[in-house]
């Protein structure tokens, strides 16, 4: 009997769950991938549901305390079944059926919270024609509020960004993305406040800077700067162990740094809300 569970279902991730069950949540979204890459069962905006739900679960599973080797094997063992299951056996076709009715109610979500240890990503699908924030998290610098994530009228063509609201200081020169340099030190990088030395660090520069629209300010701020960044960046942010920490820095003319801290999270996860698309 093919058994996915209703968690297989929804985006939302076990709370306070043994290391089993977020660990069986996890492969059943990965069979449900997989059977739908072998059957083709489920329209696109589904499977971008699921493919958040997987990521989801899998960053619930490293939070709970599962080694990534238990979650590689847990999909290994997932992939394998689905390569089993014919596309018309009964039990899958069932499982189907349920996955499409857990997808309706989500479908219609346009707002979504993906906590992480000690902050969350908030995923906004609505569109409008002014720009706003579609995936964002709250961070500061000193006393100055710094916001990160992607911006744009819409969920599907947006554009990474940090917006800050400096209190008493000089604006920046320049504003750069720090984190893990995967290519140089692969395995996760857990001590030190989540951030390896400089050695073995990937630094990203911000492309352009400007004055920021009211509506990406954090609340209170009357004013701010947005620096935009790479796709590539939010990509290699995406990359990143969801426990892990990135930094924005911001560099000053007196050869000073002000840095916002920022957890990973469900950072891959909240991209994958948002290509459901606009509601």
């Amino acid at each position: 009997m093919l058994a996915v569970t209703l968690a297989a279902m929804t985006l939302a991730a076990p709370v306070g769950a043994a290391r089993a069950a977020v660990t069986d949540a996890f492969y059943d979204r990965v069979f449900v991938l997989a059977a739908h890459q072998k059957c083709d069962l489920f329209e696109p905006k589904l499977i971008a549901a699921l493919d958040a739900a997987a990521l989801q679960a899998r960053g619930a599973a490293l939070r709970a305390g599962t080694p990534v080797a238990d979650l590689s094997a847990a999909a290994t063992r997932a992939q394998a079944r689905a390569s089993r299951t014919a596309c018309d056996d009964g039990d899958l076709g069932r499982v189907r059926a349920r996955v499409q009715a857990g997808f309706a109610g989500w479908s219609r979500a346009a707002r979504m919270s993906f906590p992480g240890d000690h902050a969350a990503w908030r995923g906004d699908r609505y569109a409008s024609q002014a720009v706003g924030w579609r995936l964002v998290q709250d961070s500061a610098t000193g006393g100055s509020p710094v916001r990160f994530g992607l911006v744009g009228v819409g969920p599907t063509a947006t554009t990474p960004a940090a917006v800050v609201s400096f209190v008493g200081r000089p604006r920046p020169y320049a504003a750069r993305l720090v984190m893990r340099d995967q290519a140089q030190a692969p395995r996760v990088w857990l001590t030190g406040g989540g951030l390896p030395p400089e050695s073995v660090r990937r630094v990203f520069f911000a492309a352009a800077a400007h004055a920021a629209d009211p509506t990406l300010l954090s609340e209170g701020a009357r004013q701010g700067e947005i620096w935009t960044f790479s796709e590539t960046a939010a990509d290699a942010i995406a990359q990143l162990d969801p426990r892990e920490t990135f930094v924005v820095e911001f560099l000053f003319r007196d050869d000073s740094v002000a840095e916002a801290r920022f957890e990973a999270g469900d950072f891959a996860a909240g991209r994958a809300f948002l290509a459901m698309g606009a509601i």
